[in-house]
């Protein structure tokens, strides 16, 4: 991939709602010559045995680490196999005639959906092979066909372009306008928040709609269907309160265990041996003291912030409880005030235990690339370090993966989305390996233009390159996930959440002094207003609990560098200088290396990353780095770089 960056803006003539012809400017091109691992061997057999003191790894990625599925586990029969040609003559998908293609894309998945998934598998995998040439797409891409492998004919040659039309664009935006209003996009008992991260060009997501709105769904226009699509999977519906554990007051579980008491009242008959389950703990006023989040300014808020997806190993219906195949990485109260705390905003709020009833399992993105137009009257080198959002009822994501597992994505070109090019919210055991990531129109105010991870889970990214993006983020309760061999030029952004045990090696990141909040003309979000924010990013960006409270809460324990090649331009013109430097040593945030510790100055924990980033939070003050190791990698017996 070392290649020069070329750039050429071609005009692609695209159908959008009532059969307009929209001439826009799309991106194409490719990433600067890069420095990602793109040869790394991830294969189980390649894989470190757990280092004692550290977490446990070795089963980041598709299924658990096994290797992503080759030519022979593809399902040999025809009726599961989409060719190219069969596109065209079946489902009228013809590249480069300007003619909207969603429709098409749509039919053939939902034909795969129906007739092949329920007798697919890991090893029986349905294909659509798309056309090289230019595929318009104008509305989401709803990928719920279980087993599926949607392959390109090459980055260079298969190429979606994204031209959102008026029942995808969102109609409601805040009334500052700087970004959509998911509080009142909304329709009858319908949030907009629960189209929570945004629409997408693909998304990986059941369409099942919870019985109980069936009736809206089925009243609601065109703009608000996918409100109420994937409701049967939210907590809200099919979680199960919890009761304490016999002998420990006012704890459904604690750290370590793997047994989860449910209220005996609890409906268990989504709870499966072999599926998954989001173990969700409530916030409390002790869990914010623990994470030195108050005194703050901002509101408390009853959520579940420690949050993790298990396999059920056993269920039982008698005494109310179920077990999950690895121990809980938190304690789990029962409620917010049942560990003695008192309620936050008045209110009491559940723990829950939340089966995932239809999960989207065992789909590949492979060898394409996609863009999102132009916004009217901007243009890409606007967008470049800009960290506003341009068009903000355009924020599209690239590839969208909620409540999934074991799916992939490998050799994608992204140029130019909405916002972020890969996005996760509730998965597991992804393989996000060997991708370009490059730009987005949006990447200001309601946090856009990300390479992010969220609620993700014991996944692996690896050999990917991003250019002129906001962050690479692990946040929201992210767990046990890798990033390895990646070359970036913004932060690893441990974004807010309690995301813990995570490790971050061999990635190569250099950072400029222009990548700040403050560089934003529009929709900037609070660090980029009047006056702006005057720190700049640094290759590593920690979530202060003060801070932090305004959208999800500290970072957790035990986020790992290890061995990553990292610099900064502290000013402007300034040659880039090492960061975090040592390569044999394992800085642990988060951790003194016993229990968690907020980063500290003087014993003081800090309220704010910025202008603290070149503190030394070594000797117990927040990062443990008494460790060293002399191999190549904590994760990989060996490394061909």
């Amino acid at each position: 991939m070392n290649r020069k960056r070329v750039v050429a803006l071609v005009t692609a003539t695209l159908c959008v709602a009532g059969g307009l012809a929209l001439s826009q400017e799309v991106a194409t091109g490719a990433t600067p010559g890069s420095k990602a691992l793109t040869k790394l061997d991830t294969s189980a057999g390649n894989r470190r045995a757990p280092i004692p003191g550290l977490y446990d790894w070795s089963k980041a990625g598709f299924r658990g680490g096994q290797d992503l599925p080759g030519p022979s586990a593809v399902n040999p029969d025809a009726k599961c196999q989409i060719t190219a040609a069969q596109l065209a003559s079946t489902y009228k998908v013809k590249p480069d005639d300007n003619v909207d293609d969603t429709n098409g894309i749509q039919q053939a998945i939902d034909k795969l959906h129906k007739d092949c998934s329920p007798s697919g598998s890991y090893t029986k995998l349905s294909l659509i092979t798309f056309p090289a040439g230019t595929l318009n797409v104008t509305h989401e891409i709803h990928v719920d066909a279980n087993y599926l492998i949607l392959r390109g004919a090459g980055t260079d040659k298969t190429k979606f372009v994204y031209a959102p039309d008026k029942n995808t664009q969102y109609d409601v935006l805040t009334p500052d306008g700087d970004q959509w209003d998911q509080k009142n996009m909304n329709y009858e008992d319908g949030s907009g928040g629960w189209l929570w991260p945004g629409r997408g060009l693909f998304r990986v997501q059941s369409r099942k709609v919870d019985p109980s709105y069936a009736s809206e769904y089925k009243s609601a226009p065109a703009n608000r269907k996918d409100i109420f699509e994937g409701t049967i999977n939210v907590h809200w519906k099919a979680g199960a309160k919890l009761r304490a554990k016999p002998g420990d007051k006012g704890f459904s579980a604690r750290q370590g265990d793997k047994v989860v008491y449910l209220d005996n009242s609890a409906k268990m008959t989504n709870m499966k041996v072999g599926g998954f389950i989001n173990i969700r703990a409530a916030n409390s006023m002790k869990f914010y003291q623990s994470m030195n989040a108050v005194p703050t300014t901002w509101p408390l808020q009853n959520l579940h912030m420690r949050q993790q997806w298990f396999t059920i190993s056993a269920v039982d219906t008698k005494n109310h409880t179920v077990t999950v195949d690895k121990p809980l990485e938190y304690d789990v109260p029962v409620d917010s005030t049942s560990d003695g705390s008192a309620p936050i905003d008045g209110s009491v709020y559940a723990s829950k235990a939340s089966p995932i009833v239809d999960p989207i399992v065992g789909v590949g993105f492979e060898d394409f690339s996609y863009t999102q137009v132009a916004p009217p009257g901007v243009t890409e080198a606007q967008a470049k370090d800009n960290y506003g959002n341009l068009a903000p009822s355009l924020a599209m994501q690239g590839i969208v993966f909620k409540w999934a597992a074991n799916s992939w994505v490998t050799g994608i070109h992204a140029m130019m989305t909405g916002s972020h090019p890969i996005v996760t919210e509730e998965a597991k055991n992804l393989q996000i390996v060997n991708n370009e990531l490059d730009g987005s129109w949006n990447k200001g105010k309601g946090g856009n233009g990300y390479f992010r991870g969220s609620r993700v889970w014991d996944s692996l990214y690896a050999g990917n390159t991003t250019r002129d993006l906001r962050h690479f983020t692990f946040q929201w309760s992210a767990s046990g996930n890798v990033a390895i061999g990646n070359d970036i030029d913004s932060d690893f952004n441990i974004h807010g959440g309690y995301e813990r045990n995570n490790l971050f090696e061999l990635n190569t990141n250099n950072v400029s002094y222009a990548h700040r909040s403050g560089n934003c003309t529009a929709h900037c979000g609070d660090e980029g207003n009047d006056p702006p924010d005057d720190s700049t990013w640094f290759p590593i960006y920690w979530s202060t609990g003060q801070k932090a409270v305004k959208w999800s809460g500290s970072s957790g324990p035990r986020n790992v560098f290890f061995d990553n090649t990292m610099t900064k331009q502290v000013t402007d013109g300034a040659a880039y200088t090492p960061y975090y430097p040592d390569h044999s040593k394992i800085y642990q945030f988060g951790w003194d290396g016993k229990a968690f510790h907020h980063l500290d100055v003087g014993g003081k924990p800090i309220v704010d990353w910025a202008h603290n980033e070149q503190n030394d939070y070594t000797k117990g003050h927040g990062v443990d780095d008494t460790m060293t190791d002399k191999g190549p990698s904590l994760f990989l017996k060996s490394v061909a770089k």
